[in-house]
């Protein structure tokens, strides 16, 4: 969609949110932004915000448009993300478009963030740019791309999927604790791809000690962004000697503990290149949701909790998950394991309501996603 090839709005849109979905497991913690310049009813530059520190959407759809000798003066610019008015790695967008001499600025979705939102528009008013917001179905699918980013900024958290592969009884591990492998090779391929669009991943130490995993993304392309590793680990009982150490400079390690860790298992760990988060709190649900505003400290933006029961229990306790991605798998095991392990409530009218269940096939595998709180 370019050249002089005249597009609707609606084709417009249908870019831009495709150019910021590539920025997805690259930019945080900015959000994924998408910009398309349209003049004369052609498109004559596009660009996304491409990887954390280089040029955001708006700056690079500028420069794609003199890359194509195409004067942007004039020119509409659709927007999947209100405009930044703010220095930061790169200076502000909005002066970008006002000194281009952009005749008017459509905008999909708003900017929570306090240094930012309504800022941007309003300076480019000011300058006597045209500001309109677009229709409510392209905001909420603008919206949609940038939930982690939202989230962090609204409360300081990131945002949670719980991951889950289990049978067709609700068992994630035989009664000996043998997991591998419940799900299937196509499902275990979406969960690389998942992790590689998240800044983490979490599992219990429970996990670790069980399968010895590394928690990476693999086989999903070049110039992947790995996520940090988080262990829940209260009592230190992650070996130093692990495989998540290996690539420990690629991809961080965090092991969440308690308040008072062992010194001597702690500098251990720290040898071998873990930072540790010391949390307190007077329960589980408590010392979850501690946890989850000290990754956002880190600038952690998106977890994605991949294991075991007893962390999974605590997060749900906590109310701190915001997805569920819910594989299961064609086999009975008859006994094992459970999904999640924990008090929960005491009545059923206090379980975690799941608005809407999203059914799809992966490989011989159902994959129920549901999606429990949108920011």
């Amino acid at each position: 969609m370019s050249g002089a090839t005249p597009t609707s709005e609606g084709e417009i849109w249908q870019r831009a949110i495709q150019l910021a979905a590539r920025g997805r497991g690259h930019v945080s913690p900015n959000p994924a932004v998408g910009a398309v310049l349209v003049k004369d009813g052609a498109v004559i530059g596009e660009g996304w915000h491409t990887r954390h520190g280089d040029l955001h959407a708006e700056r690079e759809a500028l420069a794609d448009a003199a890359r194509r000798g195409n004067d942007p003066s004039g020119a509409t610019a659709y927007v999947t993300l209100e405009p930044c008015a703010h220095h930061g790695s790169q200076p502000p967008c909005a002066d970008a478009l006002i000194e281009a001499g952009i005749d008017a600025v459509v905008i999909a979705a708003e900017d929570p963030t306090p240094k930012t939102r309504g800022i941007g528009p309003s300076r480019l008013e000011q300058a006597g740019i045209a500001v309109r917001w677009a229709e409510q179905s392209v905001a909420a699918e603008a919206t949609e791309l940038i939930q982690d980013f939202r989230k962090r900024a609204l409360t300081g958290k990131p945002l949670v999927t719980l991951k889950t592969a289990m049978s067709l009884d609700g068992k994630i591990a035989t009664r000996t604790g043998d997991s591998k492998w419940i799900s299937g090779e196509e499902s275990r391929a979406l969960v690389h791809r998942w992790r590689a669009e998240m800044d983490a991943v979490a599992v219990g130490s429970g996990t670790v000690l069980a399968d010895d995993p590394r928690l990476t993304a693999r086989d999903v392309g070049e110039g992947v962004r790995q996520p940090a590793r988080v262990i829940f680990d209260s009592t230190l009982v992650t070996p130093p000697g692990s495989a998540l150490f290996e690539d420990v400079d690629e991809a961080p390690v965090l092991i969440v503990t308690g308040p008072a860790p062992d010194p001597g298992l702690a500098r251990a760990l720290e040898a071998a290149g873990a930072e540790l988060v010391a949390i307190d709190g007077p329960d589980q649900g408590a010392r979850f949701g501690a946890a989850m505003e000290a990754l956002g400290e880190r600038r952690i933006s998106s977890l994605l909790l991949e294991g075991g029961p007893r962390l999974a229990g605590a997060a749900l306790t906590a109310r701190e998950v915001d997805r569920t991605e819910t594989f299961v798998a064609p086999l009975i095991l008859g006994g094992g394991r459970p999904a999640t392990d924990g008090d929960g409530p005491a009545l059923m009218s206090e379980a975690t309501r799941v608005p809407e269940l999203r059914v799809t096939r992966v490989g011989q595998d159902v994959l129920m996603s549901s999606t429990i709180r949108t920011w």
